[in-house]
């Protein structure tokens, strides 16, 4: 840079003299020239040439802007060299990551990501924002902005700390005290479960319940005249009510199953064998209404043998108790042989330390809120206790019996009401007492998480499966129209497309008017549950396709109501109560709300709903019948018209009617009549016995002696759906 100074100096220098030079011999000329005019611009003549040329300036000047851009030049490259070794822009980028992170990871917007998937396998349609790339896509994209991508472990090593509530580890036998037992009863339907407890309890619960049927689990602790107390669960015998069995069975130390012996094994005592041996609990054999003519107490416990379940009298270890829950016999019997059994499996648990158990029931009271019944299984609980159940936590406000007695101690195998939920747990969920109420917010927030992830596991998957299905049907369609040419191709995929479009909006149109939207309310979680394991079964979607909107436990809600306006449903009730404003708000709105108390009822109301939804079966219904004697043919105008002459054989004809036209069994035609007559005259009906002409309306249709006139009129017929619930 120093020699190109030195050189630029000396130009200058040099162009300096030259210019000094040349002002010298132009001021010489001009005073020359100057004598032989008259000086009128002497002032102008001076100014312009007299003016010195400042050259030390002019050389620092041009000096000073050459240096500059002499050095801007040298860095000019530095600059560059700089700019390309300058890494690209990393992104981080993981596994699973939607269209919308990836944007904006890559500070993009979401159709930068589509443009750059575009003429690539990928299904660009079926990309929503919140749709899981592959990592091949995730790669294409970045490649193609120019950026470096970097996989970032992130999402797999930010895993939050387990704040789970789990049960405290086995305690010390020596720490351990007896317990009462806990014994379920169950059997099939109307085999005399309640009344075997009411006659226990010296309680009415059988003549209160609607329809004879216990439709709730209910827990019960009676105490006997020996002193001994025992908790009892009765749970439902409907074969609806399978859940609430199988719960009965998990919580419960001995199950006495109970069998008519007038009825002998049935379908629900067949379940109920079944609960109590995946339940690894014991059974002792009730056989009830020995007091009636029929009773065969021998027949139940031979028809037993085939399940397993051997009687003592048959070198078994089941003990058989013959009894009569009407009147009351040997009910001490059954007691004593329940206790006896509780005896030897030497039932004891830990008074002490925090509380577990599992709730029973769930249901939402007017006055108290969320209440659960739930059997104590460990610890005693108090008033105050922080509890928590699956998504649900209270603080115990209010505790009470099977009575609705306050107490103020639950000891474990005791049957409890508890209140003060914030929610309404479901039922059949573990309790568990934690330390403090940020405890137990913090154990549910955990839960609620772990699901969320559970259920975003499960999402991606399905988003998986449906993305290789899209994949698979885009090659498919690629290698149909490969051999095309691309005019023809455009054309034919442009076909298709309108094609599926209008496919697609006709199977929406159908899909809206065969739906049937329902709202599923109930008095207690569990009834709720088996009505939702119902709907469980239901297998003529394609008849009728069933959809569960919303369910719940507690009485009919104006938002129920408006849900039920907005999906154009039907609202199902069962034990609840619906108040008038409810009622008036549902009538102005169109709104069908359908209360029952029985759940069968329910059920057979709900298939006649779905059979309502079905287009009508049309049926025929035959009026008269006419054999075809003789064929001619008429001639009218310039054509001529083939004409049958018939004798009714049997009921009438009648013009106005629909005919079909039979030959050999097989119709050969469907249609109405142009003329009917009776010799030359035209008339509306023909009786049996009478012959007639007549013309079809189809005027190629030939006759032939034999054919058989069918008279006959539709009628639509409701159609059934195909669903059966199994009872």
């Amino acid at each position: 840079m120093n020699q190109k100074l030195l050189k630029l100096e000396n130009l200058l220098r040099f162009h300096t003299i030259y210019r000094q030079l040349h002002s010298l011999c132009q001021r010489r000329a001009l005073r020359q020239w100057s004598h032989g005019f008259s000086s009128a611009y002497p002032v102008w003549t001076a100014q312009l040439y007299a003016w010195p040329w400042p050259t030390e300036m002019l050389t620092g000047a041009a000096l000073s802007q050459y240096r500059f851009l002499v050095t801007k030049k040298e860095e000019r490259p530095q600059k560059s060299q700089l700019s390309s070794t300058k890494s690209k822009k990393v992104v981080e980028v993981w596994i699973g990551m939607t269209v919308e992170e990836l944007a904006r990871a890559m500070e993009k917007n979401t159709d930068y990501i589509y443009e750059a998937l575009l003429n690539t396998a990928i299904d660009i349609d079926s990309l929503e924002a919140d749709s899981h790339l592959d990592d091949v896509w995730i790669k294409e994209v970045i490649m193609k902005a120019g950026m470096k991508l970097k996989w970032s472990k992130l999402k797999q090593d930010k895993v939050k700390k387990n704040k789970d509530a789990v049960r405290r580890p086995q305690a010390d036998p020596a720490l351990l005290t007896p317990r009462s037992p806990i014994v379920t009863i169950m059997g099939h339907v109307d085999h005399g479960k309640t009344t075997l407890l009411d006659k226990l309890r010296k309680t009415q619960v059988a003549a209160m319940e609607v329809g004879g049927i216990t439709q709730h689990i209910g827990a019960f602790l009676v105490s006997l005249p020996s002193g001994e107390k025992i908790t009892f669960l009765d749970t439902p015998g409907h074969a609806a009510f399978s859940a609430m069995r199988a719960r009965g069975a998990q919580v419960t130390d001995i199950v006495i199953l109970v069998v008519a012996a007038d009825d002998g094994v049935m379908k629900q005592t067949v379940e109920s064998i079944q609960h109590a041996k995946d339940a690894q609990v014991p059974i002792v054999l009730a056989i009830n209404k020995c007091d009636k003519a029929e009773a065969d107490p021998e027949r139940v416990k031979k028809e037993l043998l085939a399940y397993d379940v051997v009687c003592e009298d048959y070198g078994g270890d089941v003990q058989a108790v013959p009894v009569s829950a009407l009147t009351g016999n040997n009910l001490m019997a059954l007691a004593e042989a329940t206790i006896a059994l509780a005896e030897i499996l030497e039932l004891k648990a830990d008074p002490n330390g925090p509380v577990e158990g599992t709730v029973i029931e769930s249901f939402t009271d007017k006055g108290r809120g969320p209440v659960t019944t739930a059997i104590i299984q460990r610890g005693t609980l108090r008033k105050g206790c922080v509890l928590v159940a699956g998504n649900c936590w209270a603080k115990v406000r209010l505790m009470f019996d099977e009575n609705g007695k306050t107490i103020h101690e639950a000891h474990p195998s005791m049957p409890v009401g508890i209140t003060g939920w914030r929610d309404l747990p479901s039922a059949g969920e573990e309790i568990l007492e934690v330390e403090s109420e940020p405890r137990a917010r913090e154990v549910v927030d955990w839960r609620k998480y772990e699901q969320e992830q559970e259920k975003g596991k499960e999402d991606v998957k399905i988003i998986e499966e449906k993305r290789k299905e899209h994949q698979e049907a885009y090659q498919k369609a690629r290698e149909k129209y490969s051999n095309v040419q691309w005019k023809k191709r455009s054309l034919l995929q442009y076909l298709e497309i309108k094609e599926q479009t209008s496919l697609k909006r006709k199977e929406e149109m159908e899909r809206d008017s065969n739906v049937l939207p329902v709202i599923i309310k109930g008095d207690v979680d569990g009834s709720v549950e088996a009505i939702l394991n119902i709907i469980d079964t239901y297998d003529a979607s394609h008849e009728c396709e069933l959809e569960l909107v919303h369910f719940g436990v507690g009485d009919i809600s104006a938002n129920d109501v408006n849900l039920a306006e907005t999906f154009n449903g039907v609202i199902y009730g069962f034990n609840v109560n619906v108040g008038k404003v409810i009622q008036e708000s549902a009538a102005k709105k169109g709104v069908k709300m359908k209360l029952h108390k029985i759940i069968y009822r329910l059920v057979e109301d709900l298939q006649e709903e779905l059979s309502s939804r079905l287009p009508c079966a049309v049926e025929e219904h035959p009026v008269g019948e006419a054999s075809i004697l003789a064929t001619f043919s008429i001639t009218e105008g310039k054509k001529k018209v083939p004409v049958a002459g018939c004798r009714v054989q049997k009921g009438q004809l009648e013009k106005q009617k629909k005919f079909k036209l039979t030959r050999d069994g097989h119709v050969i035609w469907k249609g109405s009549l142009t003329s009917l007559k009776h010799h030359k005259d035209d008339i509306s009906i023909v009786k049996t016995g009478m012959d007639c002409g007549l013309s079809l309306d189809e005027e190629n249709m030939e006759f032939k002696v034999g054919d058989r006139i069918v008279c006959y009129e539709e009628k639509q017929i409701q159609a059934k759906t195909s669903w059966d619930p199994g009872f």
